[in-house]
Parts: structure tokens; sequence; C-alpha cells
């Protein structure tokens, strides 16, 4: 109100003197002191320049004339959640100050915390004191609001304060270390409006409190000539100066003038104390964040005088009447060049205004450290800068921190239970917010490879989970190999019944003549011996990588020389039981013996077989195939058969050869036949028939290589089946009882 009244006097709007009209005012640190002054201010169109924190959205009803050496509060906002985020920060709590900025953070800022997946374990109000409430009231309040925040889990408390609330903090926390509260350390982040303030009786307080805290700051940089100008400072010569004296007394405790009458009397002031040598708890020599906003002010203003002056010479002739107003230049023309100006000041820092009046700035990030002889200091460990990318906002070197000694120096944890380990997941806990979690191992088959993961995920296909389900291993291809005991014990096998069944036909040609073998149709003998041959070796086709060639004709193989070998047992069977049914001299039978009944027999057959085939492989033809699936840890590779429709065509057709070869030679079991004939016949396929039945049932029930060595297997046994049943007995009589091996020998048997 003095500024609106003559000098002296507190009447407003009556002035006797124009030149004592001021045309701006600097003020702070209080946003709501501030605010109000612009209000009346505004009326007289006088600017105001403050260094008070802006509000985090213009509002309309704020004054044009309003200009704030603070950045806009969103910005710190963003800036205290990226310090969270960047940490992982998420159980925390609050503190705030009454105040308007206060209440805008809690009910704008921290439902943006929320939606980033910030929990808070409380949100306290810092107490003011007004004249309705006493000065006791307000420390027990205090004293309850920092005994939850020491009890709290919460590690990390947000403090969204004024320029007094350090000094505030302090006190409570001394006193309540008188209380029976257990005293945790915490991790205070505190708002670029808090600086470090004292009060006397506190001289000697500890202010360990606040070792390791991490602050905002508006960006500045030390001034050469501020620390000289300090130390310049004299109560005794500044007699212009109406507070160094009394902040003098109160520094250094001591006094300029005591009456003598007095007791306990405090020591003289001298004037020749160092202001360097007071801690840094009473005085700081380096210039503040608030100060350098105070200094940028006094040059903004200057900056927009001066501006108003080169314009005004510029448009007018000079006369009386305009000298006058360049000396005392009306606060309205100051407006617009107060939010156009832009100038470096001498740290070298740009200052400039937005379109709404805010400095154009980001923050610095403290690390405050306080050393046991009440001093401390503030490093910059990083910076906010609104204008970068997103991913580039915060730049923070975290290896500078100084973390409170409880921690040893670690990055310290603010979560609400222990975080989720590697191969688990987390889940929700009933009836508390959403960063209180259970933690669940991973299902099989699915892992975390991270802590806190809020979902188990599968592996890529060609990877399987470890056993602790927290990293993905290759899979290796799997393959029923030579190199491995069961390919190579299988393998062997199949060339060893080659070689014997190569023995057996070399033995039948080289005895062609003897009667055994021409009884028992020698064509015949000599076309079922190779195609079992050939069995044996077909098996060597399902062995080693399957590869495209091999795929495509290892079944039609298979099923082709099979139908070739059971049908010739078939024509063997039919054949003895047409020379058994043509001893009648009269029967019509008697024409169809001979090789042409026999011949037809396995050529129809087989045709039939190799016909089916050439369709299978024409339309659906079997190509090699990764099965992923099947198996945890492996590939399976294998030989997709095309068709699996035609697949059981082909064993179906051979099934049916077997089962009539079977039924046929069962019914004519008891013919009086050469050698047993019919008789082997019928062991032979009953073997035969057992082996490929059960093979069905076994083959589904198996996997990967374990489904081929059941298919090789198969194929061997029925093939050595038929060649133990059938021919071994005829060589045991050629090369070991040729005795039996006579014609009177066959006669006698047949009859």
């Amino acid at each position: 109100m003095e500024l609106l009244s003559t000098l002296d006097r507190v009447i407003p709007n009556y002035k006797c003197s124009s030149l004592s009209n001021p045309v701006v005012v600097i003020g702070g640190p209080s946003a709501s002191f501030c605010f109000h002054m612009a209000t009346i201010l505004s009326t007289y169109k006088i600017p105001q320049v403050t260094y008070a924190s802006a509000p985090v959205e213009t509002d309309q009803s704020q004054p044009a004339s309003f200009h704030h050496m603070f950045p806009n509060g969103s910005h710190q906002h963003m800036g205290i959640l990226q310090l969270l985020l960047h940490f992982n920060w998420t159980w925390i709590g609050v503190i705030y100050m009454d105040d308007d900025n206060g209440e805008i953070f809690v009910h704008d800022a921290l439902p943006m915390f929320s939606k980033r997946n910030i929990c808070f374990d409380f949100i306290e109000k810092i107490p003011s004191l007004s004249f309705s409430t006493t000065i006791g009231g307000t420390m027990s309040e205090g004293m309850e609001l920092f005994s939850v925040a020491m009890r709290s889990s919460a590690n990390v408390v947000v403090v969204y304060g004024g320029r007094q609330t350090i000094g505030v903090m302090i006190i409570m926390l001394r006193f309540l270390a008188f209380e029976n509260v257990p005293e945790k350390t915490k991790i205070w982040i505190m708002t670029a409006e808090m600086e470090f303030t004292s009060v006397a009786f506190q001289r000697g307080w500890s202010i360990c409190y606040i070792h390791g805290a991490i602050s905002l700051s508006i960006p500045s940089k030390k001034l050469l000539r501020f620390e000289k100008f300090i130390q310049m400072r004299n109560p005794t010569a500044d007699s212009e100066d109406g507070f160094i004296k009394d902040f003098w007394e109160d520094a250094f405790a001591c006094s300029f003038t005591q009456p003598v009458e007095e007791e306990n009397q405090e020591p003289i002031c001298t004037g020749r104390e160092k202001l360097e040598n007071l801690p840094k708890t009473v005085f700081e020599v380096s210039m503040t964040s608030h100060s350098n906003s105070v200094y940028d002010a006094v040059y903004a203003v200057a900056y927009a005088l001066h501006a108003v002056h080169l314009q005004r010479f510029k448009q007018s002739t000079m006369g009386n009447k305009e000298k006058e107003d360049l000396v005392n230049p009306q606060p309205f023309l100051l407006h617009p060049f107060l939010r156009g100006v832009s100038f470096n000041n001498s740290a070298g820092e740009k200052v400039a205004f937005n379109q709404n009046g805010e400095l154009i700035a980001g923050f610095d990030v403290i690390n405050w450290v306080t050393f046991p002889n009440q001093s401390f200091l503030r490093v910059k460990v990083g910076k906010i800068d609104p204008e970068a990318p997103s991913h580039k906002v915060l730049t923070i070197h975290k290896e500078t921190i100084i973390w409170p000694s409880q921690f040893n120096q670690t990055l310290p944890l603010s979560l609400c239970n222990e975080p989720c380990l590697l191969g688990q997941s987390k889940t929700k806990k009933e009836g508390k917010p959403f960063c209180c979690y259970d933690c669940i191992a991973c299902p099989k088959g699915k892992i975390t490879n991270q802590t806190d993961m809020d979902y188990c995920f599968q592996c890529p296909e060609d990877h399987y989970p470890n056993r602790h389900q927290d990293s993905c291993l290759p899979k290796y291809i799997s393959f029923l190999s030579y190199e491995e005991p069961l390919g190579t014990s299988l393998a062997i096998l199949a060339v060893s019944l080659s070689f014997i069944a190569a023995w057996v036909l070399g033995t039948f040609v080289k005895h062609q003549n003897t009667p055994i073998v021409k009884a028992n149709n020698r064509s015949l003998s000599y076309i079922l011996l190779v195609s079992l041959f050939l069995c044996f070796l077909c098996a060597l086709l399902f062995l080693g990588r399957p590869e495209k060639g091999t795929c495509l004709i290892r079944q039609a193989a298979f099923g082709i020389i099979f139908s070739v070998a059971v049908s010739c047992v078939l024509a063997k069977t039919i054949t003895v039981i047409l020379a058994f049914v043509a001893t009648n001299p009269v029967s019509r039978m008697r024409k169809w013996l001979g090789r042409r009944v026999a011949c037809s027999i396995v050529i129809s057959c087989s045709l039939f077989q190799a016909t089916l085939c050439s369709v299978w492989l024409a339309i659906f033809p079997p190509f090699p195939h990764f099965d992923m699936y099947s198996e945890t840890r492996e590939i399976i590779l294998e030989c997709s058969e095309g068709s699996v429709t035609m697949f059981y065509c082909v064993l179906g057709f051979m099934g049916f050869l077997s089962v009539m070869s079977f039924t046929v030679a069962f019914l004519a079991r008891n013919l009086p036949d050469s050698f047993h004939e019919t008789k082997s016949i019928t062991f032979s396929m009953l073997v035969f028939c057992s082996v490929w039945m059960t093979f069905v049932p076994t083959y589904w029930s198996t996997k990967g290589k374990d489904m081929v060595a059941v298919e090789v297997f198969s194929i061997l046994t029925s093939s050595a089946g038929l060649l133990g049943c059938l021919f071994f007995p005829k060589c045991y009589i050629i090369v070991l009882r040729p005795d039996l091996n006579k014609k009177e020998q066959l006669i006698k048997r047949s009859k």
C-alpha cells in the first residue's frame, strides 16, 4: 500500500510527487502473496516480476502484468515424476504445504503419478500457522505428520513446499527424536521453491536429516564477483542498508548496543566479523538459486527500461514533455518490453519469458551432501529439459549421487514389497494398492527375465525355459542319427539282416536244383528273398537327418517292397492249395497250376500298391518338417507324411494282404504239403500281423526319434519273422541235413 501512497503515509491514490511513482515491483518468494499483490498492482498497470513459482496452468484471472522468474510448475511435476520412474521408486509418501500450489500438486500431479504406476503410502499436509491455531497445536500436528513418515515403509518422500519448509522439517524431525518413534532414513525429494533456511536457535542443530536428499533447482551458475561483494559488507559502513545490522547481530550472536545492567551480555559486534566464517546453516556466501532469480529479475527490468528509452528516442521529437516521460515512463509502457526481454546474464545464461510470462528454462537436479561441521554442499547431478524428446527429458549421473550412509551407497529401493524375482510374476494383493502384490512362480513353459514383471511369457518357438525359468535356452535339433547308440544299433541290425537275406538267397540259388528248392516255387522264393533283402535296406532310409529326397521315397519304398513280399507269401499259399486240389485228375483246377497264377497275384498286388504310392507322392508328397512343440527341449526334425490318410491307405492295403495270407495259410495249415510249407507260412504271417498290429498304437504313443525307431524296428522284426519262419528250416535241411533234401523224402512228406 505504501507503493501507492505518498512517502511515509499509507493513503492509497494520494501522491504528492510524480517522481516517486514505481514502474515495476519485484516480489517473492511466496507465490500466494505475489498473486494478491499483482491483483492490486494491476489496477494501476504496474507490472510485477516475481521469483516465486509459476502456476501449473495459466489462470485466466491472473493479471497480464505478472512475470515469473520461474519455469511453469508442470515442468517441475514432470521432473519429479521422471526422477521417480528413473530410480523405480513406485511406493512413496507425499508431504505438501497448505497453499494453492500444494493443492494443485495434489489434485493435478498425483493422479498423473498414479497413471505411471506410482502408489502413495501416505499424503499429508504440513499445517500452517494461522490466527485460529496455536503454535503448540501446529507443532503437535506437524510431529504427527512426520511420525507417519517415519513409520512408513516408503523410503522416498516427496516434499512439495516453500522457502521455509526445510527449516520446519528439521524442527519437526529433531523434536520427533525425543519421542518413541523409530528414526528411519528417508530420501527426501524436494521442490525448487525450497531453500535452506534456519533461525537462531537452530544454529547448533544437526542437519544430517537432509543428507542424500534430491531437489530441483532453477539453473544458475556461480557469479565470480558476488563473493567478493559479500566479503566487503560492513554493518558500520552500510548506513543506507536498514537490515544489515539486524542480520549481523542475529548471525554472529552479538549486539551493537546493549544495556550495561543485563547479566548475560552478548559480545559486542565489531563489524570486522567475516561472513565467510559462518557455517552454511547460518549463511551461504555463494548465491542461491532464489538470490540468482532476484538478480536476473533486476536485470530483466533494466533491459526492459532500456528498450523503452530506445524506442521513445526513435519515435518522438525531443521536447520538455517527452523528456519528462523518458525520465519517468508510465508503468503500462513496460509490459510488452518486459514480456519480450531476452538477454544473457553475468553467468552467460539466457534469460527470456514465454507467452505466459514464465521463465523459459528447465531445472537442475541437486544432491544435498551434509557434513558434521554444519556445512553442506549442493551437487548438481543432472538436469531436466522440458523441451527435449520424452526419452531425454531427464539426464542424470547416478554414479555421482551420494546416498544416505544407511544405504551403503547402493541405490535405495522404495517399493511396497520385495520385487518379484526372475522366474516369477506379480499377482494382485486384495485390499492393497496396485503397487502392492504377491509373487507367484511362472507356469511350466513360461519365463520372466526381469524383476517385477506383470506376466510370464513364452520363449520363442526355437528356445525353451531353463530350470529356473528366468531365461531361454536354444533347443537342439533331434533326429535318429547313425551316431547315437539307438541309431547305430538299428543300422547294424538292418545291415546284418540284409546280409543274412543275401546269404539265404545265395544258398537257394546254389541249390536251386535240389528237391526242397523246387518244391517251394523257386521263382517266388527268389522274389521274396530279394524283397526281404530290400526291406532290410529300406530301414536305413529312416535313419540319419531327414532330407527332402529320403522323406519323399522312404514310405513309398517301404509300402511297395513289403507289398511285393506279402503278395509273394500269398501267392505261395495259394499255389500250395491249388497244387493239393489239382491232384485229382478230373479237377478243373489243374489249368491254374504253373507260374501264371503266382505271377498274376504278385504283379497285380504290387501294381496296386505302386499306383497308390504314386498318387500319394504326386498329390501329397512327404517333406521334412520341424516339430517345435512336441518336446520341451528339442526341435524334432522329422518327415511329415504329407497326407496321413494316404499313409494309412498304404498300411491298410499291406495289412489286407497280410490278413488274407494269414487266413488262407491258416485254413490250409493241415494240408499234407512237403516240408510243412503251409505251417511255416501260417506261423510267419502270425508273427508279421502281430508286429504290425502292435505298431499302430505304439507309433502314435511315441514322439520324435522314438517314433522313427518304432517304425524301423517294426520293419526289421516283421521282415526277420518272414525270413526266419519261411527259410531257416529249409536252410537247415540244405546246409546241415542234405540227407533230407531228396526226392524220396519229398514224396514221403507229401504222403
